[in-house]
């Protein structure tokens, strides 16, 4: 389904209407409703465009056979936006994982995650997804994505937890103790 850009100008337009603002008259609102619209489709929901296991497929390569190797790529900047109030969490990502056939670049793994935040998701999901498509494609042995984010739904509104953030760890593969106990090390849960 493709982006409405007129309708959703339309959408914003009569949503400042509702909330007693004139965009006609007030000069700082003319051209919001189109300027809303475009970093929405532009930007903020551009994941929904990228096609992430093909993006992985496409930049996988098959590694030595036999070898492993421990993949960190940490401090990714992670901008979502949240489905439920439509405000942003920011924050970082950390994904590690022990490779078995397959090695991706490093790059790929900040545009797999970049891919999969830039759509209305929740932390907890926008984690999963990226381990999901990792352990689908790459088949490691194990792989985590840890998400470091602050919610503007819990510091501009309600509870106004300012300087409060949420983390979160998705996880696949590690069912030894000391898999587990490796793929957090990696993840730098505890720190």
């Amino acid at each position: 389904m493709g982006v409405d850009r007129t309708a959703a100008a339309n959408a914003i337009d009569s949503f400042l209407r509702a909330l007693g603002r004139n965009p006609d008259t007030e000069p700082d609102l003319i051209g919001t409703a189109a300027r809303v619209a475009d970093a929405y489709a532009d930007e903020l929901c551009a994941g929904y465009a990228v096609d992430t296991r093909a993006l992985l497929t496409a930049n996988a390569i098959a590694s030595a056979p036999g070898s492993s190797n421990l993949v960190v790529v940490r401090d990714i900047a992670v901008t979502t936006m949240c489905p439920h109030h439509l405000l942003p969490a920011r924050g970082t990502a950390t994904v590690a994982m022990l490779t078995r056939s397959h090695l991706i670049g490093l790059g790929t793994i900040a545009s797999l995650v970049a891919a999969h935040a830039r759509r209305l998701t929740l932390q907890e999901h926008l984690g999963e997804a990226v381990v999901s498509d990792l352990e689908h494609v790459l088949q490691p042995a194990w792989v985590g994505c840890r998400l470091i984010l602050s919610h503007d739904c819990m510091v501009a509104r309600g509870e106004r937890a300012i300087g409060t953030r949420v983390e979160t760890v998705a996880l696949r593969g590690a069912s030894t103790d000391a898999n587990l106990a490796r793929a957090y090390e990696a993840l730098g849960v505890g720190r």
